[in-house]
């Protein structure tokens, strides 16, 4: 019987020839993850183990992202926390203020995840970089403060769902609407602790955003991973972004998985998830009403990419956003936030009447830079969409890719970017 991706790695990263699902590990990490909200907690923990130091200071990421820069006195103490430990343990990878990103966009971007690693993060979606060939998946915060302590996790080796990509997507299909499709059809807790493993022709039609964007949502059909294989594509981003080595595992043809799909991409339209859950899902076609918005975001771990700020600035050029509108848009690091402004994207933004934010979380999880008030609706390129999510309890989320957010804004309705074409 032959092993998926994920149990590869688990196996080599557990000193082992052979895993199977439900087998319980102990594995080595490459890398252990954590943000201002989670960090604080395994700090506290980290501090009652009686440990000396943590276990490799390269091999820690300590992101300030969701309330940064900080937006009242607790969370101006929780980056406190996590700065006096960064400095204390001597940690390389501590992102500061004018450095830091979000997360999700900014360790890819920094090298700090390759093909072959496995990575726990105490955010749920640690799984995004799975679109690099690795494993990875979010953890809590005491997870966070033994990996940091040990270099070490246990593990339940997952089973798999296989997801049989073909064909080529058309214009305005994206990452974002292929896994709102697959989340629509296996329901948010379809892939229960699962991996949700990618392969097929679509995928070389697929950017590395849109992987991304993939890997990042896989949690939202309840995944304990989602990976894709690593083609060309993968290794040459790797390669501009990462002196690290890393290794490619490949599925064994006799890999067991519990359900396979084949989804045609050619055949999707642009999808939008409607309150209260990311599988509450209708293409463009299936929307026979208006429903008036008032606030669009364009942004977060998920669509923050350039490729997503390109996109949407596509639509906004030349066009103004609908009165009465409030348009956010949020580059996820440092570096595509300048990458952004040399393009022009900044400028199109703004002469739109959008507003760009510096890189930061906030929105999407209603930290701050866009709260909703009471009844108030959003289309969002976040990946949530619970009640109360992005504010108050009667205020309405609804997610979609940068196409639809774009056009959205443009006429304050949720709209198909075919509409201003």
């Amino acid at each position: 019987m032959g092993m998926t991706m994920t149990q590869k790695i688990l196996a080599a990263h557990a000193g082992l020839d052979y895993v199977q699902a439900g087998q319980l590990i102990e594995a080595d990490l490459d890398l252990v993850l954590g943000n201002d909200i989670t960090s604080p907690v395994a700090i506290h923990e980290f501090d009652k183990m009686n440990v000396d130091g943590v276990f490799h200071k390269d091999k820690i990421a300590l992101v300030p992202d969701h309330f940064v820069p900080n937006k009242d006195i607790k969370s101006a103490e929780h980056c406190k926390c996590v700065r006096e430990f960064a400095r204390r343990n001597e940690i390389t990878n501590y992102f500061e203020v004018g450095q830091m990103g979000i997360e999700h966009a900014l360790l890819p971007e920094k090298g700090l995840t390759v093909a072959g690693d496995v990575i726990i993060g105490a955010d749920s979606h640690t799984c995004t970089y799975g679109a690099l060939g690795a494993f990875s998946t979010g953890v809590g915060s005491t997870d966070m403060a033994a990996g940091m302590a040990t270099g070490k996790a246990w593990f339940k080796v997952p089973s798999a769902i296989r997801f049989i990509l073909t064909g080529k997507p058309a214009k305005w299909i994206s990452g974002k609407d292929i896994i709102l499709h697959i989340i629509g059809m296996i329901g948010v807790d379809g892939a229960l602790y699962k991996s949700m493993e990618f392969t097929g022709d679509g995928i070389a039609h697929l950017t590395m955003d849109d992987r991304f964007t993939i890997a990042n949502m896989a949690i939202e059909a309840g995944g304990k991973n989602g990976i894709f294989p690593v083609d060309e594509l993968a290794e040459a981003y790797l390669k501009e972004h990462s002196t690290r080595n890393y290794t490619i595992y490949e599925a064994d043809e006799d890999a067991v998985y519990d359900e396979t799909y084949t989804i045609d991409l050619s055949k999707l339209r642009p999808t939008v998830a409607f309150p209260h859950l990311p599988e509450n899902t209708k293409t463009v076609d299936e929307i026979k009403e208006d429903i008036p918005i008032h606030q669009v975001v364009i942004g977060s771990c998920t669509n923050g990419r350039l490729d997503d700020l390109r996109i949407a600035a596509g639509i906004l050029k030349g066009r103004h956003i609908a009165g009465g509108m409030r348009c956010i848009i949020i580059p996820a690091t440092q570096k595509i936030y300048l990458d952004a402004m040399e393009e022009g994207l900044l400028k199109i933004f703004i002469e739109a009447g959008a507003v760009v934010s510096t890189p930061t979380c906030g929105p999407c999880l209603g930290g701050y830079m866009g709260i909703l008030a009471e009844g108030e609706r959003c289309v969002s390129t976040t990946n949530r969409n619970f009640v109360g999510r992005m504010g108050h309890v009667n205020s309405e989320i609804y997610l979609a890719s940068p196409a639809v957010a774009a056009a959205s804004a443009v006429t304050g309705k949720i709209s198909c970017p075919c509409e201003l074409s």
